[in-house]
């Protein structure tokens, strides 16, 4: 569908991307539509799996969660039934936020939250004793310097950009 979307589907999707509890009457106001065709375009995009879902973006230190840190997991093993099998136990960590594969020397970033040092330290040594582990490498977060949605709307948008 990404060939049929116009600017108007992309101001949709802009302006979902920074506020997904926005009224569908104050997005229809500020991409230029009345509402129902604007809903109508909303539900389209829903329907091709363009937008994918809706969430609160809520703040883990607020509720206890002090410690953000990434792990880089090396696995003994490639082979597709080890990297499944990984892939599998990580989406039953809560503390595991975010998992991806990675290509070269890593096998997988994850982006985790601990609501404190020992909570970190005891993720630490339960995932080094996961079978088919074979190294883990840690990085604690200092200060969220950045945090936008993943697809940058504006350059779909063919506007130039000296910044990539």
């Amino acid at each position: 569908m990404r060939g049929r979307l116009d600017s108007i589907d992309l101001a949709i999707l802009r302006e979902l991307q920074a506020d997904g509890s926005i009224t569908n009457v104050e997005l229809a106001r500020r991409v230029g539509l009345s509402a129902p065709p604007c809903l109508r375009r909303v539900r389209a995009l829903e329907d091709a799996g363009i937008i994918k879902g809706y969430r609160a973006l809520v703040d883990p230190a607020a509720l206890g969660f002090e410690v953000v840190y990434f792990a880089m997991v090396q696995l003994a093993s490639q082979k597709q039934s080890d990297l499944v099998a990984f892939q599998d136990e990580m989406r039953h960590w809560p503390s595991v936020r975010e998992c991806w594969t990675l290509s070269g020397d890593i096998d997988f970033i994850l982006k985790c939250v601990a609501p404190s040092l020992s909570a970190f330290q005891a993720f630490v040594a339960a995932m080094t004793e996961l079978p088919n582990v074979r190294n883990v490498r840690t990085a604690l977060t200092l200060d969220l310097v950045k945090d936008e949605a993943l697809v940058p709307i504006e350059q779909i948008e063919g506007a130039p950009s000296e910044r990539l």
